[in-house]
């Protein structure tokens, strides 16, 4: 997965590399799929949700240009494989699914895995973590038709967040960049992720 796929794809971070390289992917994924963790591509988690495939878990988290001490959103808990990987670059990492059945069990691998810094909340990942925030960095693991407000006002003083934003049959990589009362955006990528559902995203019906 290292050498035949984040490498070669652009994913050269060696902290990104090595967290990557040390996570066990196979136990983020459904019982049957094991054999496919490392391939990549997508694989689905249940109820209309997926595990993003290597590649675009390295270019995503490679962007935040983690060093260690900070403190960071994660809009999307999914599988929890995410998640994982912020914990190994970073201080604190704070994690919102709105799907309690997926976060329960995301939970479950992580606390076995032994993640200690990672805290949990079931509730509308577009409205953030109020309480948590400021944050240094924000991950965001689902596509919005907009960049929710909320979450940009929950960035810190040179805080970056990467997210997905489009239609949902087409959709771009936005990096993001607080600077003052500014924030500063380039896009990166076109992508295809599962839709972002809340106040600040789409319907849920």
């Amino acid at each position: 997965m290292i050498t035949e796929q984040l490498m070669p794809g652009g994913v050269k971070d060696p902290r990104v590399l090595e967290a990557m390289g040390r996570i066990p992917r196979h136990r983020f994924v459904q019982k049957g799929l094991e054999d496919q963790a490392y391939l990549d591509r997508p694989l689905t988690i249940g109820q209309g949700q997926t595990i993003s495939q290597p590649l675009i878990v390295g270019m995503m988290t490679q962007a935040l240009a983690l060093t260690g001490n900070e403190k960071v959103l994660e809009i999307g808990t999914g599988s929890g494989y995410q998640a994982a990987i912020l914990a190994e670059l970073a201080r604190e990492v704070y994690t919102v699914e709105r799907l309690s059945t997926l976060s329960i069990a995301a939970r479950r691998v992580l606390y076995r895995l032994g993640y200690h810094n990672i805290e949990f909340k079931i509730g509308d990942g577009t409205l953030g973590w109020q309480e948590k925030a400021p944050f240094d960095a924000i991950l965001v693991t689902a596509a919005g038709p907009k960049i929710p407000e909320t979450l940009k006002e929950q960035m810190a003083e040179g805080g970056r967040m990467i997210l997905p934003v489009g239609s949902m049959e087409s959709q771009e990589l936005i990096f993001i960049k607080r600077e003052g009362s500014q924030w500063k955006m380039r896009p990166l990528s076109e992508c295809r992720f599962v839709k972002l559902v809340g106040e600040e995203g789409w319907s849920g019906e």
